[in-house]
């Protein structure tokens, strides 16, 4: 990335790192090559790849409301949703997002963006000092 360059990531992440040892229902059948990383994991890999953090963001009670507006939205086309995906499918899909739900909800994971910048050789990055300089 050139210097001044920006990299937004938006990740689902996770307090703590759980076990491997057992493969759970999201492993097996939502993501299969997925990771829930803490989003400081996130943040260190970037820092240790030459880029500034300028902003981390929350999203985690936002993402807890849209998870049970698209679940409504799966049961109020449920049966196009089986049509279309078949019935085990639209089931899992129903389980994953309804019980996510609960887990942002309960805080056990969250959403994040987090804000990276390339920074040039002496230290310019391009970019306002705040977030209010971008909402004027």
């Amino acid at each position: 990335m050139k210097p001044g360059g920006r990299l937004l990531n938006h990740q689902i992440s996770r307090l703590h790192l759980p076990p491997k040892a057992i493969r759970s229902f999201i492993d097996a059948y939502v993501f299969p090559d997925g990771e829930l990383a803490p989003v400081g994991t996130t943040v260190t890999l970037l820092e240790e790849a030459g880029f500034e953090v300028r902003d981390v963001h929350a999203l985690r009670e936002h993402y807890a409301k849209t998870l049970r507006a698209w679940v409504a939205n799966l049961e109020a086309g449920w049966s196009t949703a089986t049509r279309l995906a078949g019935s085990g499918r639209a089931r899992v899909w129903r389980l994953y997002m309804a019980a996510s739900a609960l887990a942002f909800e309960r805080a056990q994971i969250g959403v994040n963006q987090v804000l990276a910048v390339k920074t040039h050789r002496n230290g310019a990055s391009e970019m306002a000092a705040t977030r209010a300089a971008y909402a004027a």
